[in-house]
């Protein structure tokens, strides 16, 4: 029974200053990258902040240009059997004017 009490307390007085150590590393690492994990912190604060105005001002102007567009087709397609038919008699006129042609230039004789 003794040398089960003598082997605890031999495991205690190994384990617990493994266990001191243990804690004052973390604590010593946790200092040295205290300083990059502000700075990744802030970081990502400023790139989320910058992404998400980035990402409203690109989706309102895609509304905006949808609604634009479709607005556009709505009143341009009522227009569209005029177009054409002002297409085909423009075509029509230029078709029936004579084309000029530039003067021949004569040899030197």
């Amino acid at each position: 029974m003794e040398a089960l009490v003598l082997l605890a307390l031999l495991a205690v007085l190994i384990v617990v200053p493994l266990l001191i150590l243990k804690v004052l590393f973390q604590v010593v690492f946790g200092l040295v990258l205290l300083p990059f994990k502000i700075l990744g912190g802030a970081l990502r604060l400023t790139l989320g902040l910058v992404g998400g105005v980035v990402k409203l001002f690109l989706g309102g102007a895609i509304a905006v240009g949808g609604l634009l567009l479709g607005v556009a087709v709505f009143i341009l397609l009522p227009l569209l059997p005029f177009l054409l038919l002002g297409a085909l008699v423009w075509l029509a006129v230029r078709a029936s004017r004579p084309v000029p042609r530039p003067p021949t230039p004569s040899l030197p004789a």
